[in-house]
């Protein structure tokens, strides 16, 4: 019975620890006009495929180093009023480091122009402090007059060091 309980306590532990270990996160910022290259379909007026890229100015603190600067490159899918895109995003940090994510966007166009769409995302590498990050989440994302975007995320994010941490601190 003992054996039981302490190994109940011991699971409990380490399942409180590992959650600990993932933390909430929010993020935002802007992406300027991005360059894009289309080659029109020809099935419908409208319809094209895209490759795209840009900058972007984030606003993000990880391991207390700040998002200096980022920039994306994702192709994908016009339709009318409608976009899909899939890319990566670069984030650089103030110490040098990068976190790379993979990401899947929805929205819509309005005379050729992003207007409202969302996204999920996950952390997919990074550099430095970076290395071994997970996490995913989702972004708000609306288009902008100057023909860029604005970003609000919300999602989940642990480093591979407190994932490393947890077992220890169950002794």
């Amino acid at each position: 019975m003992k054996f039981k309980l302490l190994s109940a306590c011991a699971l409990f532990l380490l399942v409180v620890s590992s959650a600990s270990a993932q933390a909430k996160t929010t993020t935002s910022g802007k992406c300027e006009k991005p360059t894009v290259q289309s080659i029109p379909v020809g099935d419908m007026d409208g319809h094209m495929y895209v490759i795209q890229s840009g900058t972007c100015v984030p606003k993000n603190e990880v391991h207390g180093a700040k998002a200096t600067s980022a920039s994306f490159a994702e192709h994908g899918d016009m339709s009318g009023t409608r976009t899909k895109t899939s890319g990566v995003y670069t984030e650089t940090f103030d110490s040098g480091d990068k976190l790379f994510y993979s990401y899947n966007n929805t929205g819509t166009v309005k005379d050729g122009a992003f207007t409202t769409g969302s996204n999920t995302y996950k952390i997919i590498g990074g550099t430095g402090k970076m290395k071994g990050m997970k996490g995913s989440g989702s972004c708000k994302l609306k288009g902008t007059d100057d023909g860029g975007l604005t970003y609000n995320c919300t999602g989940e994010m642990a480093s591979a060091m407190s994932k490393k941490a947890a077992p220890a601190e169950t002794k």
